[in-house]
């Protein structure tokens, strides 16, 4: 082959191989986003229904009154929630203690704005005469004080729900659940914090200053 030919085919080879280069090129530069264009928006994560999650069981307050779990008790309310049961004779009454000096720190918003829901880990005996009862006793019966109790079946998917329940009643749930069901956010609190320190969070929660429940330890976790 003469040096004129040679030079000829090597030329065409480099021609071919730029030309496929540039059409590599072009493939993998059309693939990518234009400078500038916006992502395409990520779907939105449904709002948890609260009723449905909470449920709308019905119960009975220690005046005797039917409601609604979440339609009567907890919607656009601000509610702390705990559990009892009125033949106890050492949490429960202590809880219940720290939970007025709480309504004390909380002032004129108790009863208003803020609600302490305790619901019966044993429903069977506490019926709404025995809570009464239990609430005078306690000197914890008030405007701003609801006691549930009700069906065993209803109360326990409640208690569950909330993470409260217990297979044996005097093993209830000890913790407070704080909750703002206008913003749906709040968080679980132990009992023997300063009362100051319950009511001030409380308050962060009714001004919507609360990070969001997320996880066990702060949070309500469903079952």
């Amino acid at each position: 082959m003469n040096t004129m030919l040679k030079s000829t085919l090597n030329a065409l080879a480099v021609l071919v191989m730029a030309l496929s280069f540039n059409a590599a090129a072009h493939e993998n530069h059309a693939a990518e986003p234009q400078a500038g264009a916006q992502a395409a928006p990520k779907p939105l994560k449904p709002k948890r229904d609260p009723q449905a999650y909470f449920s709308d069981r019905l119960l009975i307050t220690q005046d005797g009154k039917k409601v609604r779990f979440y339609s009567d008790v907890l919607k656009g309310r601000m509610v702390v929630m705990s559990t009892f049961f009125t033949n106890c004779g050492d949490a429960c009454p202590l809880i219940t203690e720290q939970l007025k000096r709480v309504s004390r720190e909380i002032g004129p918003q108790f009863g208003k704005d803020v609600f302490f829901v305790a619901i019966s880990t044993d429903p069977a005996r506490d019926t709404p005469q025995a809570m009464k009862k239990y609430a005078a006793k306690n000197k914890a019966d008030g405007p701003g004080w609801i006691y549930l109790t009700g069906n065993k079946i209803d109360t326990d998917a409640i208690l569950k729900r909330l993470g409260a329940w217990s297979e044996h009643i005097e093993s209830h749930s000890t913790q407070l659940i704080a909750w703002n069901f206008n913003t749906d956010k709040g968080r679980k609190m132990l009992p023997n914090l300063p009362p100051e320190a319950i009511a001030q969070q409380i308050n962060l929660l009714l001004s919507d200053d609360a990070l969001p429940l997320a996880g066990v330890g702060a949070a309500v976790k469903a079952n």
